[in-house]
Parts: structure tokens; C-alpha cells; sequence
């Protein structure tokens, strides 16, 4: 069942996927919950003759996915497995996970299905919504009286009654007309920094003049699109910056001159699926211009509104990766008011002194105003920046984000989904007058069998996949206990794990590979390099591999699941991990001569190196991602091992032929290749790279991060506190290329929590190693750690015991350094 010939790609949640057409009829499992496409899929383990569902238009598998209640539908189908259960579900023989590489081989999901199961009225609410937003501004600022708007109606930093602010009303309140948040203020043109200087182009003279000739800008602007020239808005000079900005104030004043698309990425993305290449050279106006003549000219979407269009252009083909988030909110001491934001939908954070968030241009404004307000607390400026980038976050929480609000480390008390306009400053609460509206589900309540270190001193912090695998699991152990003995497929279905998306450090990692093919983690020694590249691994190729047994891409590093994951991954080539050394060779990597027996002895023959070998299974399997890890990438001879392949190994050349000078043969890069190393730059800076090799790498550095260690301590020494103190120190007297990672005082996962443990990586790991960068310089070494512990005359270090030891290191990086 399903036809080659109309495989096509879809985006869902964010993720590409390879949708295999049902064919007309989709397969019921005997005793699972999800529809199959492929009779011949590995999930379907039962026995005999499984029972069809009629399946016309080849839609049910969107009907399903959008289903506002998938039982409810199901039900209403009669759609139901062997043993009688509603089947809620899709499974991936009918939806396959690709690499994006993959998806954009194959035609998109075509329009004319979308548009058949598109419910139209789902969205007239919204549609209505987005009008009395743009009403509601119209009102408080007509447009016959924008020629003479003052300076202090429109820039966002006013010190009184923002939403008197025409910057602040189309940033923070009108969300039903989309968002344009996130990023700076300076997309808005002109606007008052904290400090109560102005912030403005610095062509104009003055801030008098920049709002003059800004605002006649936005004039013209409207106008041009009133009279059907919006592409004439890329020739005004004084708007050209604030694309967004101008976008959605269009949205408001000439509503049907273009759709409700702000971002220029957005408006390229929509022409991409409509029509492909038809707008490369175009500028960002234009591109809005022909964006809604294609829409205007389209007869399936006569007397649509411009803003359901949008929503319907969203819903069918939307940007990758847009999938919600997930972040923890601790209650800390509100948890008696736990009940109260229960009940009215929200949660609420400490930090009155600040005011509302929406006040700050950018979040270096709002730290500077954080530590200023806090200051006399007596908490250290680095643990300050920490929080406000903690309450920061709020900003960008986004309707359909995940928070799950906890109490200590370990407990959950409920999962919600954010509804909304997300944050609001509420003075009425206090102390607590931060606030996200949230619709609360208690399901996942409960107690997890391992703390979470950072949640006792983060408030607000992400959630990372593995983490949210455990809370979710939280919801299974409620489940009665009749239900506990089921097969494993009818738990996995049950539980339907939503994969959340990457976290930043591994989404930067996945947009450098997607951007380049190839990147680079550097950094100093224990910083994370190869733990990050493992975790992007699983994750990533992971939640591509569901054809594979015992991969779980939520598996959190160090566990069994993690490691299983790994061999599997490995096993079915997927994956391949090696490590470069000086004696490593073209040879090697990519082929070379080597002794082969045959009947009459040995001979050399050519065998094909580790990268070509990957290249051919990704050669052979387009739908999947291969990835290749390099360890130490920085201790081999770079330009002699990939030889030739420096070319082709760049994004737009993949798939381009090369000649092998052993063999002759073609040999071509597949463009589902990733190729991520680790660099250890206390060994060599990237500036030591050949120049040919670091133009086709993009590079992400790893610094230390005490994060990790916040509230983890051994006796009175704080861990971050003396990590910070000591990398701060390095800087000083050395380079920031040798500072000290996190990752040596958090063995296998966990951090020390001994004398003994502590007194062991400092003695076996960290003092070899500032001993390496001082060069037997004691008066060195002793500015890192006080001479106490290092004699600078005699040239030694004192023997003490670990007790000592850690007494000796907290007097000189703790006390001695102002810490508490």
C-alpha cells in the first residue's frame, strides 16, 4: 500500500516529515492506537488479517493530527483498533521523519488537499480578534493625525503608561494580529533606552530629527500601500531597518494592500511553496507585493480575508522548527498561592523592583537595570545577570509554549500550555507582578525519583528533552494499576511522547550544520565539546530513526537509554564517531592502499576510507541524516586528510563529482551528510587552522559555564562561585582559550559533593593543567590559587589533606573574592 509517485513532504509541528499516501484505506492495529499506511510496517506486530478503515481523499491522517479532541473524532468515525480502541494516532510508515536535505528533493504537500480539509471556521474567532486589534489601535491613534504624532505617542521607553505608546500597542498589545517580539527595540527606529538617552540612527543630527524624518517615513509608507505600491516602500531610506515594524502598522492602516506576514524570512518562505524561485532578487517589500498578487489572483482563495490566508499558508506549509518550548517556572515561596493560580490560569514570578518587562529595549538594557535594583542584596553580579536572563524569558514565551510549574527540585505540580497574550506585568500582585497566563493540566503531578539540581536556585530555566520524558512519564504512573501490565507498543502509544524542540545550544549546532554541512564545537578543556555532539546526536538522529529498536531521542546522557541509543545509531551507520591524530591520513578517511589476502598471498588494494563509506549508505538512504563526529579535529593534518574534499564538502557543492586520484573514480558528497568535530583550543586556536579549512566550517564556541553548579556545594564552597572566580583569574593573567570547563567538576553527570571528590579533580585534573599553562611559573600558579596552596618561592605545592585543601581554595576563591 501507498504510491511512490505521491510521496511528498509536510511540516508538522515544526519537523519535516515524508508523507506516504494511504492509498485509499489505512490499516487498524490489533491492539495499537495509531493508522498505518504499509502493511509491511515494523510496528505492526499482530498477527492475521489486521481490520481497513476507508480512507477516500487520503486526508485522515490530517484529520486526525488536527483534531481538537483526536478520541472524540475517532469516535465519531467509528475508527477503532482490533480490540476495539479509538485509534488517535498516526504512525510513521504514514508520516516518516526526514532531514530536511531529504524534504526539500520532494514536492510539497500539494495545496488542493490542504485546502480541502482546512476548517475554515476554527479560525474565524482569530480572524475577528486581529480585527479589533487593529480597530482598537486605529482608534487611539487615527491616521489623520500621524503626520503630527509627538515622539512620546509612538517610542517605546516612555516612563509612564506604555500602552499609550503606539510602539508598545504593536509589540505588546496586539498579539491577536501576530507577534513581532523578540530581537531588539531598534526595530522600531527611535526609542528611549533605560538610561533615558535616545536611541536613533546616528545619520540624523538629533533625535528631533530622526523621529521627523522616521515618521514621515511611515507616512509614506501607508500611503504607498493604500494606492497599491508596496514594493516603493524598499526606496524609503528612513523605514528600510524596521521591516517588521512597518509590516504590521501596514496590517493596521491598508489591511488589504498585503497579508499579515511580518518577517521577511516568512514572506520568502510563503513565495518558496507557492512559487518557487519567483522572488530570489527581490526586495522585502516587493516580495509582500507579489506575495498577495499570487494569493489576489488565485481563485481558491477568493473572499478570503487576508488574515485567513495567513492562517491557512501557517497551518499548511509553516517554517521548520517552530515547535512550542518548554520551560520550568518554580513557585519558591508562593507555593501556598499554588491553588489561586491554579484556579485563575497563571503564574507569577518574583522581581517588583524592575517594573514591566516590556520596558527594556533588549536584554543587556534589562540586566543593567536588574543588578542595579538588587544590588545591595548582596548577591555577586555574575549570579545577578543570571537571574534577570531567567526572568528575561518570560518575553518570549509564545501561545501553545509548554511551562511546568515546580515546587523545590523535585516536584511537578502541573503542566499548562500558554494562552493569551503570555507575559503580563500585574503590579497588583505584589512582590509576584510578573506573570504568564497558563491553561493548567494536573496530569503530570507528581514527584520525580531524581531532583533536578537547578531547579533550587532557577526560577525559570529550559526544560531539556530527557527532563521532559521523566514528567511526561509522571501522567503514565497515575494510570491505574490494571493498565500497568499492557504490551509495550499499547504503553508507548499511551504515553505518546511529544518530542519537545532542540534546546538552544543544541538548535545553534543543527542551524550550522543545516547552514554549512560541516561545524566546529571549540573551546577550552571541559567545556562540554564531545557531550554536546553526543546529546545532538541522539536527539537529532534520534527522533529520525523511529525504524529503529532501543533509540530513544529523549534518552538523557548517562543513562542506559543514552547509551543504547548510541550503539544503535552506530550499528545502522547513522552515526560514525572517530578521533584525528597526527598519523591520520587521507588514507583513512577517505581511501588508500592496504594489504589484502587473497590465494596467492597478500596484495595492496584500494579500500575505501571511513567518509567514504558513510557517504555511500547516505548515498543510499536520502531520507535519513548521517553524521559523522570528529574528535580532537584539530590534531590531524586537516589539508592532508580531506584533500579534495575541501571543495566539495561545502553545502552548495554537495552532490557535485569529484575525481579520486587512487581509483579515478567519481566520488560525490550526499547532501544528507553532516560532518561536526571538536576542537580543543588550549591545544591550538582556530587561528592556526589552514584558511581553506576554517572558510568551510562554521565554528561555535563553548565557554565555561557554571550554570550547571549553581547551588551545588561542597562543605561551604560554592562550586559556580569558585569556577567563576578561578576562570576569572585565568583571564586575567592568561587568555579566555584556557579557562576551566564546568564539565571537570561534574563527573559522570554529577557534581562533586565530597572533600574527597573535590580534592581529587583538583589535584588529578585541574592543578596539572594550570600547571601545563604556567610552565613551572609558581608565582603564576599561585595568583590562581593563593599562596597558601602554592609556594611561589619554594616552587612547590603544599601537601594537605582534602579537608585542608577545600578550606584553603574557599579563604582565597570565595572569601578572598568578595563571594558570600
Amino acid at each position: 500500500m501507498g504510491d511512490e509517485r505521491g510521496r511528498c513532504a509536510v511540516t508538522v509541528g515544526g519537523r519535516p516529515y515524508e508523507l506516504n499516501p494511504s492509498g485509499g484505506e489505512v490499516i487498524l492495529p490489533g491492539h495499537g492506537s495509531k493508522i498505518h499506511h504499509d502493511p509491511s510496517c515494523t510496528h505492526l506486530t499482530d498477527s492475521g488479517t489486521l481490520p481497513r478503515h476507508p480512507d477516500r481523499d487520503g486526508l485522515l491522517w490530517r484529520r486526525l493530527l488536527d483534531a481538537a479532541d483526536p478520541a472524540a473524532y475517532a469516535h465519531s468515525i467509528d475508527l477503532r483498533n482490533g480490540q476495539n480502541r479509538l485509534v488517535t494516532g498516526v504512525c510513521s510508515c504514514a508520516l516518516r521523519p526526514v532531514a530536511e536535505s531529504h524534504a526539500e528533493t520532494l514536492p510539497y504537500w500539494p495545496i488542493d488537499d490542504a485546502l480541502r480539509v482546512f476548517d475554515r471556521d476554527r479560525h474565524q474567532a482569530a480572524v475577528e480578534a486581529a480585527d479589533r486589534d487593529a480597530e482598537a489601535i486605529r482608534a487611539a491613534f487615527p491616521w489623520e493625525d500621524w503626520p503630527k504624532l509627538s515622539l512620546d505617542r509612538y517610542a517605546l521607553g516612555q516612563p509612564d503608561a506604555p500602552g499609550q505608546v503606539y510602539s508598545h500597542a504593536l509589540e505588546f498589545g496586539s498579539k491577536a494580529l501576530g507577534s513581532i517580539t523578540g530581537g531588539t527595540a531598534k526595530k522600531h527606529l527611535v526609542y528611549r533606552q533605560n538610561n533615558g538617552a535616545w536611541w536613533y540612527d546616528k545619520r540624523y543630527a538629533d533625535v528631533t530629527e530622526a523621529w521627523e524624518e522616521v515618521r514621515a517615513g511611515i507616512v509614506a509608507a501607508v500611503e504607498a500601500a493604500r494606492q497599491g505600491r508596496v514594493r516603493d516602500i524598499d526606496d524609503l531610506p528612513a523605514v528600510r531597518s524596521g521591516i517588521t515594524v512597518i509590516a504590521k502598522t501596514l496590517r493596521i492602516y491598508a489591511p488589504e494592500a498585503t497579508l499579515p506576514v511580518y518577517a521577511d524570512s516568512f514572506t520568502q518562505h510563503c513565495l518558496d511553496r507557492l512559487a518557487p524561485g519567483s522572488a530570489a532578487r527581490l526586495q522585502p517589500f516587493a516580495r509582500k507585493e507579489l506575495l498577495k498578487s499570487l494569493v489576489d489572483q488565485d481563485p481558491r482563495f477568493e473572499g478570503w480575508p487576508p488574515q485567513l490566508v495567513w492562517y491557512f499558508l501557517d497551518w499548511w506549509a509553516p517554517v521548520r522548527r517552530s515547535a512550542a518550548r518548554v520551560v520550568k517556572i518554580g513557585t519558591g515561596s508562593l507555593a501556598e498561592h499554588w491553588p489561586a493560580f491554579l484556579d485563575v490560569g497563571l503564574i507569577a514570578v518574583h522581581g517588583d523592583r524592575v517594573g514591566d518587562l516590556h520596558r527594556y529595549a533588549d536584554l543587556d538594557e534589562f540586566q543593567a537595570a536588574y543588578a542595579e535594583a538588587y544590588a545591595l542584596d548582596g548577591t555577586p553580579p555574575h549570579r545577578l545577570a543570571a537571574q534577570a536572563a531567567e526572568l528575561w524569558q518570560l518575553l518570549d514565551l509564545r501561545l501553545g509554549d509548554r511551562v511546568v510549574a515546580a515546587q523545590g527540585r523535585s516536584e511537578v505540580l502541573a503542566v499548562g500550555k500558554v494562552v493569551g497574550g503570555g507575559y503580563a506585568w500585574r503590579p497588583e500582585f505584589g512582590e509576584t507582578p510578573h506573570t504568564v497566563a497558563v491553561e493548567w493540566d494536573e496530569s503530570c503531578a507528581g514527584t520525580l525519583a531524581q531532583p533536578v539540581a537547578d531547579w533550587g536556585v532557577r526560577t525559570v530555566s529550559e526544560v531539556p528533552s530527557g527532563l521532559w520524558k521523566r514528567i511526561q512519564a509522571l501522567a503514565d504512573a497515575r494510570l491505574p494499576a490494571h493498565l500497568s501490565g499492557m504490551a509495550d507498543e499499547i504503553a508507548r502509544d499511551a504515553a505518546d511522547e511529544e518530542i519537545p524542540p532542540l534546546d538552544d545550544g543544541l538548535q545553534r549546532i543543527d542551524d550550522a550544520l543545516e547552514r554549512r554541512g560541516q561545524a566546529v564545537l571549540f573551546g577550552p578543556p571541559g567545556t562540554g565539546k564531545t557531550y554536546h555532539a553526543l546529546r545532538y546526536a541522539v536527539r537529532r538522529l534520534g527522533e529520525l530513526s523511529e525504524d529503529l529498536s532501543a533509540v530513544d531521542p529523549l534518552a538523557e546522557p548517562g543513562s542506559k537509554e543514552f547509551a543504547a541509543t548510541l550503539e544503535a545509531l552506530t550499528r545502522s551507520g547513522r552515526l560514525t564517531t572517530v578521533t584525528f591524530h597526527p598519523s591520520y591520513g587521507y588514507e583513512d578517511f577517505v581511501e588508500g592502499l592496504r594489504p589484502v589476502k587473497g590465494d596467492s598471498g597478500f596484495s595492496l588494494e584500494p579500500v575505501p576510507g571511513v567518509f567514504k563509506r558513510v557517504c555511500a549508505n547516505a548515498e543510499a538512504d536520502p531520507g535519513q541524516l548521517y553524521l559523522m563526529i570528529v574528535d580532537e579535529l584539530n590534531r590531524g593534518d586537516l589539508p592532508r586528510i580531506l584533500g579534495e574534499l575541501v571543495t566539495v564538502l561545502e553545502k552548495d557543492k554537495r552532490g557535485l563529482p569529484v575525481t579520486l586520484p587512487l581509483t579515478g573514480e567519481t566520488f560525490r558528497v550526499p547532501p544528507n551528510v553532516r560532518l561536526l568535530g571538536t576542537m580543543n583550543t588550549a591545544d591550538r586556536s582556530i587561528r592556526m587552522l589552514d584558511s581553506a579549512i576554517r572558510r568551510r566550517f562554521t565554528f561555535l564556541e563553548l565557554l565555561p559555564d557554571s550554570g550547571p553548579l549553581m547551588g551545588r556545594q561542597v562543605g561551604e564552597l560554592h562550586l559556580a562561585d569558585f569556577l567563576d572566580e578561578l576562570n576569572r583569574r585565568i583571564r586575567t593573567h592568561l587568555d579566555r582559550e584556557k579557562q576551566i570547563g564546568h564539565a571537570f567538576l561534574l563527573p559522570d553527570g554529577e557534581a562533586v559533593s565530597t572533600p574527597a571528590e573535590f580534592a581529587a579533580v583538583i589535584r588529578g585534573e585541574i592543578l596539572p593543567l594550570l600547571q601545563e599553562y604556567a610552565y613551572d611559573d609558581y608565582t603564576l600558579l599561585a595568583a590562581f590559587l593563593g599562596e597558601e596552596l602554592v609556594d611561589p618561592v619554594a616552587h612547590t605545592l603544599r601537601d594537605v589533606g582534602d579537608e585542608k585543601l577545600l578550606s584553603l581554595l574557599y579563604d582565597e576563591l570565595q572569601v578572598g573574592a568578595g563571594g558570600r
